[in-house]
């Protein structure tokens, strides 16, 4: 049985309260490359991953997709729209087979207003995740890729790192193909720049996730 409380914006609330939400929670499956909201559906639904890995993206003006962010297990998506009612503001796409808990618009509502503390907790993760969208646009808008291919490995070794006796472990499997639209590049030139990280000894590769072996010079591209 999934912990509800694994949820950062539910870790305050004790096995009990936790307990009261597991009637809400609505398990779904998505393979690889489904199509889970697009950008302007009707928000019916708060979404929790549990196995896998979710992308949010746009489309940009030239047709490019940018990822704005990846979700991984005991992550949320979806919240603000679903909390606001207004319709999603973007995609959200699985990255592998993915397993998910979800809640409706009525259900959350419901439970904000039995613990009126989760939506400070929600409101404040979304906060952040605002903050990083923008620094990721203005990034792709300002920035060098070597600084944002930097910039995104720093990202998600803070969020998703495992140290490891070779350095620190990004827990989630990346293809080049990903970071180019994480930063708004190209597959070609995100090839070029990862090589050219392995070969100045910042980064390696182990089991198909990137190991980052010298943070501090990585943070000086940055």
């Amino acid at each position: 049985m999934f912990d509800i409380r694994q949820v950062s914006i539910f870790s305050t609330l004790i096995p009990q309260e936790a307990r009261e939400i597991i009637p809400y929670l609505m398990p779904d499956k998505f393979v690889k490359k489904e199509t889970i909201f697009s950008e302007g559906d009707q928000s019916e639904w708060f979404y929790i991953v549990t196995k896998g890995k979710v992308k949010i993206t746009k489309i940009s003006q030239e047709g490019k997709e940018i990822i704005l962010e990846i979700i991984s297990p005991k992550d949320f998506f979806g919240g603000i729209a679903v909390v606001r009612g207004f319709p999603y503001p973007a995609n959200a796409v699985a990255m592998d087979d993915t397993e998910v808990l979800k809640i409706s618009r009525n259900n959350l509502m419901k439970i904000m207003d039995r613990f009126p503390n989760l939506m400070y907790c929600m409101a404040t993760n979304i906060g952040d995740r605002i903050k990083d969208s923008h620094e990721m646009i203005k990034s792709i808008a300002l920035e060098k890729v070597e600084s944002r291919i930097a910039s995104l490995l720093i990202k998600l070794s803070d969020k998703a790192g495992e140290k490891t006796a070779d350095g620190m472990m990004i827990n989630i499997k990346l293809t080049k193909q990903d970071i180019a639209e994480m930063v708004g590049t190209t597959v070609e030139t995100s090839i070029r720049t990862m090589s050219k990280f392995s070969k100045q000894g910042l980064i390696a590769s182990k089991s198909g996730r990137i190991v980052i072996r010298d943070l501090e010079k990585l943070k000086s591209l940055t």
